[in-house]
């Protein structure tokens, strides 16, 4: 098996870190060469970003605590040093939750295309109310408020939606849309049904 490529993208709470242990899983079982895999996830070293001393760290966590989203820069360099720093070109790459901007989509493509990478890219499609309700029954520290959380749904909207629509219509990307609103065995039956192993 080729190194293997393969990004979520969804609203939160749409089960893409359920998804993507399914995923790995499944890789690990399947992938006779026994590769390894190295997964982003974007949400988390943020919140560990945050936790920082640093001058640069105090300022997101202000953004963090007033719901918005993090600036463009700081997103593409929470992600690409760490491609950098990581990546051998031997390894399946899961990357969960990047992009959230279409400029960041943009450079996230450019990423790919230096490491020759091609990639399924599977957008957990989940209505806003059912996100909603996820979300204020995970009650993770920053999900305790339907205000908060709605300001964050907002932001999926404005700024992530026009990158989903880039890789809906990219034909460099096997893009999949898979509905999220079903039991999350089913989901994952979903996707290894359109899943591309290249």
């Amino acid at each position: 098996m080729n190194p293997q490529t393969v990004i979520f993208i969804g609203r939160s709470g749409c089960g893409k870190g359920t998804q993507a242990d399914f995923l790995m899983k499944h890789l690990k079982g399947q992938d006779l060469q026994e590769r390894p895999i190295y997964y982003l996830e974007s949400g988390a070293q943020f919140r560990e970003f945050i936790s920082g001393k640093s001058h640069s760290s105090k300022r997101a966590r202000q953004i963090y605590e007033h719901g918005e989203r993090q600036p463009d820069f700081l997103a593409i360099w929470m992600w690409s040093h760490l491609l950098v720093e990581n990546v051998t070109g031997e390894e399946h790459l899961i990357i969960d939750g990047t992009p959230r901007s279409m400029s960041e989509a943009l450079a996230l493509d450019t990423a790919l295309q230096f490491y020759e990478r091609k990639a399924n890219i599977i957008y957990l499609h989940v209505s806003r109310e059912w996100s909603q309700e996820r979300l204020l029954a995970r009650g993770r520290a920053d999900d305790t408020t339907l205000s908060k959380i709605n300001k964050r749904l907002d932001w999926f909207d404005r700024d992530v939606m026009p990158a989903v629509e880039h890789y809906r219509n990219n034909s460099a990307y096997n893009f999949i849309e898979i509905n999220g609103e079903q039991g999350k065995e089913k989901v994952h039956e979903d996707i290894m049904e359109k899943l591309i192993l290249y």
